[in-house]
C-alpha cells in the first residue's frame, strides 16, 4: 500500500478525499490537491479547491477559465463530501490494484516463471537450512563427547561467526549497517537470550543424545504460550491448549524411555526452550522502532558480535584456556581432529542460522515454524544414522587387530 492519510486541520463536519482515479489508459494518478480551509468549514462548507465550483456547496472560485482548460488544472480526484468526522484528510491516490476495480494491466502482471523461480530459491534455502543444521549436531556432537567444555565451544562458535560477519562486511558481500546506541540497547537482551539459548543446547548436546535433545526442544511451542501469556497478555485459544497437549505427552514419554536420559542433560534442553522463546518474546517488547529497524541479516550479525563479546570472557573465567595444542594432546585428543571438527561445526553453527533468518524473511512465522519442526525430524533420524555408522565403524576397526592377532 503506497497510500498515506495525513491530517492536515480540525473541520467541523467535513471530509475530504482524494480518491485514485484510473484514466482511459490504465495509468494512476499520483498527485496530490491542495487543500485550503476557510471560516465556511465551520459551519459545514469546503473553501475553493483550485478553483473547483460546486454550487450550494462552495463559495465562488477564486479564478476563471475557459471549459477547454480545465482539464489542465482540476484535480483528478472525486471530492467526497462526509459530515461524520472532523478532520480533512488526503489519500494518496495510487493503491494496489486488488484494492481497485478491474484486472491489473499487462505490465503489471508477473512473469510467468518468477514465481517458479521463487519457490525454488525458497527451496533450495530450506534445504541449505536442514543440511547446514545436521552437519552442526554431528560434528558439534563429536567435538563435545570427547571436549566436555560447551561454554568454550559455545564462544568459539560465536566467535567464528563473528570472524565471518566482518570479513562479509569487510569484503561487501554483505552490507555494513548503521547501527544507533539506542539500538544497541534494544538487541542487547536479545543478543543475551540468543548466547544462553545456544549455550544450555550445547550443554545439552554433550550430556545426551542429539535426539533426545531435540525432542524436548520441540516443546518450544509449550513455552512460547506460556511466555506470550505471562508478558504480552496473549490468551491462548482452547484448541491452541489442546494442540499442546500431545507435544508434552511425546516428551514425556521419550523423556521415560530414554536410554541416554540424565537430568543436566533434560533440563538444559528445557532451559534452551526457555531462553529461546523469551528472545522472542523481548524482540516484541524491546525491538527498535520501524522505521529504524534492520533487516534480519544485520539483525542477526549484531547478535552473533554481542553474543561473542558477552560469552568469550565468561568461558576463560570459568573453563580457563583449555584450547589450545598443548591442552589438547595432554588430554589425549587429536588436535587435528578436534580442531577441523570444531570448525566445520562454527561454520555450520553460524550457516544454519543465517539461512534462517534469510527465510524468515520471505515467509510467515507460521510457515518458518512447521518448516523448523519438520527440521527436527529430520535432524534427529540422520544424526541417528550417522552417529550408529561412526559407532559401527570404529567397532569393525577394532575387531580387525584381533582377527590379526588369533591368525
Amino acid at each position: 500500500m503506497q497510500g498515506a492519510a495525513f491530517a492536515l486541520s480540525p473541520a467541523g463536519n467535513g471530509i475530504l478525499h482524494g480518491r485514485s482515479s484510473r484514466r482511459g489508459c490504465g495509468r494512476h494518478s499520483s498527485g496530490f490537491g491542495a487543500v485550503a480551509l476557510s471560516q465556511a468549514s465551520r459551519t459545514g462548507h469546503l473553501a475553493p479547491i483550485y478553483g473547483l465550483h460546486r454550487p450550494g456547496s462552495f463559495p465562488a472560485p477564486l479564478r476563471h477559465s475557459s471549459p477547454s482548460g480545465l482539464g489542465s488544472w482540476l484535480p483528478n480526484q472525486p471530492l467526497v463530501f462526509d459530515g461524520r468526522r472532523e478532520e480533512v484528510k488526503v489519500r494518496a491516490s495510487s493503491v494496489p490494484e486488488s484494492a481497485g476495480e478491474g484486472s491489473p494491466s499487462p505490465t503489471e502482471a508477473k512473469p510467468a516463471g518468477e514465481g517458479l523461480l521463487q519457490t525454488l530459491q525458497l527451496g533450495g534455502l530450506f534445504g541449505l537450512w536442514y543440511l547446514f543444521n545436521i552437519y552442526f549436531n554431528i560434528f558439534n556432537k563429536q567435538v563435545l563427547k570427547v571436549y566436555p567444555y560447551p561454554i568454550t565451544i559455545t564462544a568459539i562458535q560465536f566467535a567464528v561467526g563473528t570472524t565471518f560477519v566482518l570479513f562479509m562486511w569487510t569484503t561487501s558481500l554483505l552490507k555494513k549497517p548503521k547501527i544507533s546506541s539506542s539500538q544497541v540497547v534494544a538487541i542487547l537482551p536479545l543478543a543475551i537470550v540468543h548466547t544462553m539459548g545456544n549455550l544450555f543446547t550445547n550443554m545439552s548436546l554433550g550430556k545426551v543424545a542429539v535426539s533426545f535433545t531435540h525432542t524436548i526442544k520441540a516443546m518450544e511451542p509449550f513455552f512460547s504460550v506460556i511466555l506470550s501469556a505471562m508478558f504480552l497478555g496473549e490468551t491462548p485459544s482452547l484448541l491452541v491448549v489442546l494442540s499442546l497437549a500431545p507435544i508434552v505427552g511425546g516428551v514425556a514419554l521419550a523423556s521415560l524411555t530414554e536410554v541416554s536420559f540424565n537430568w543436566a542433560g533434560f533440563w538444559s534442553a528445557m532451559a534452551s526452550n526457555v531462553t529461546f522463546q523469551s528472545r522472542n518474546v523481548l524482540s516484541k517488547k524491546f525491538m527498535v522502532k520501524k522505521e529504524e529497524s534492520l533487516d534480519n541479516i544485520s539483525l542477526f550479525s549484531i547478535i552473533t558480535i554481542l553474543s561473542c563479546f558477552l560469552l568469550a570472557p565468561v568461558a576463560l573465567f570459568v573453563e580457563g584456556v583449555k584450547f589450545t595444542p598443548a591442552y589438547l594432546q595432554s588430554a589425549g585428543l587429536n588436535v587435528n581432529e578436534i580442531y577441523v571438527r570444531s570448525l566445520v561445526a562454527s561454520l555450520c553453527f553460524h550457516a544454519y542460522q543465517q539461512v534462517s533468518y534469510m527465510i524468515l524473511s520471505k515467509v510467515t512465522p507460521v510457515t518458518h515454524s512447521v518448516g523448523n519442526c519438520v527440521k527436527r525430524v529430520v535432524v534427529i533420524v540422520t544424526s541417528v544414522i550417522a552417529l550408529a555408522g561412526v559407532f559401527l565403524y570404529s567397532w569393525v576397526k577394532r575387531l580387525k587387530p584381533k582377527k590379526l592377532k588369533s591368525a
